[in-house]
């Protein structure tokens, strides 16, 4: 049986980078690359799809704002950290603020799963490192949802994971990850209450500075009518 072209590229290129790459990262991006290759072959009848993914130079897709995104659920951190599988909950995860319900996936996703660490939270910056503990080669945190920092090859990685999870025929968009709006009036009346306090302390000091002037002059006006 003939050996398809794309294997043989595939295993000779990478056979020789396999000693300074990370097995586990490795072989998360091949089925990665593997699941976006078919997805892409059945939603384009590109049947050639497969090579220049699993090569890396491939063309990205441009991930459409949804026709009823009026309808799509908006979901705060807090409410994303429930749902993490535990006592019957759906399995969550947001990249780019994009959230998916991956609870097709729960042999990767659910406790003890390879994925799990993305689970509940937002960690787009993981999906380009591939760091998921601990502190990244920047100093942030691995899990986290900043980009910043971030190289062109990193953020590369980040749409083809966001790729994976938009065109997977098992993994479904939610909604889009948003601050709570509780925390956020909190927040401005806190910074608002910074503000006022502020001012109020600026006048305060101006008007113990006028005192002292009026005091100053005074007294020199005192010592004068003295002479």
């Amino acid at each position: 049986m003939a050996i398809p072209i794309w294997l043989v590229t595939t295993v000779g290129v990478t056979g020789v980078l396999l000693s300074k790459v990370d097995y586990n990262i490795f072989f998360m991006k091949f089925f990665r690359n593997l699941s976006r290759s078919k997805a892409r072959a059945r939603l384009y009848n590109n049947k050639y799809a497969m090579i220049p993914v699993m090569l890396g130079i491939e063309e990205p897709i441009k991930i459409k704002d949804d026709i009823d995104a009026e309808n799509a659920m908006h979901i705060t951190r807090e409410q994303l950290e429930e749902m993490d599988g535990f006592e019957g909950t759906p399995l969550y995860l947001s990249i780019k603020g994009r959230v998916y319900d991956v609870s097709a996936g729960g042999k990767f996703y659910a406790e003890g799963g390879e994925y799990h660490d993305w689970v509940g939270k937002d960690a787009s910056r993981s999906f380009g490192t591939g760091c998921r503990g601990g502190v990244d080669r920047t100093g942030m945190d691995c899990l986290s949802e900043s980009l910043e920092g971030l190289t062109d090859n990193e953020m590369k990685e980040i749409d083809r994971w966001l790729e994976l999870y938009e065109t997977h025929d098992k993994y479904t968009f939610v909604g889009y990850l948003v601050d709570d709006p509780v925390e956020k009036i909190v927040e401005r009346v806190h910074e608002e209450n910074e503000a006022a306090e502020a001012a109020a302390a600026a006048a305060e000091a101006e008007a113990e500075d006028l005192d002292l002037d009026e005091a100053e002059e005074e007294a020199e006006q005192e010592e004068e009518v003295a002479a």
